[in-house]
């Protein structure tokens, strides 16, 4: 049986690119668990909101850059 190279480098990328977004997921995770500590965080001391929110933001705008970083090698792998 001979496997054609091309399609075996094909099979290859869209494997590699599936599961480079493995990395979405946990920035997913992470969004989620910051914002449900901004939560506790307020409901705990609502006189913090405004400092405990301004955190919130610097750490889901990490995260998301995160999952930024994530998305685009699964799109470098499959397009270049």
């Amino acid at each position: 049986i001979s496997i054609n190279f091309f399609m075996l480098l094909q099979a290859a990328q869209k494997i590699g690119a599936g599961l480079s977004t493995f990395g979405l997921a946990g920035a997913g995770i992470g969004i989620g668990m910051i914002f449900a500590s901004l939560v506790i965080g307020v409901s705990r001391n609502p006189n913090l909101k405004d400092d405990l929110f301004r955190f919130a933001i610097l750490g889901f705008a990490l995260t998301e850059a995160i999952a930024l970083f994530a998305l685009m090698i699964a799109f470098l792998i499959l397009f270049v």
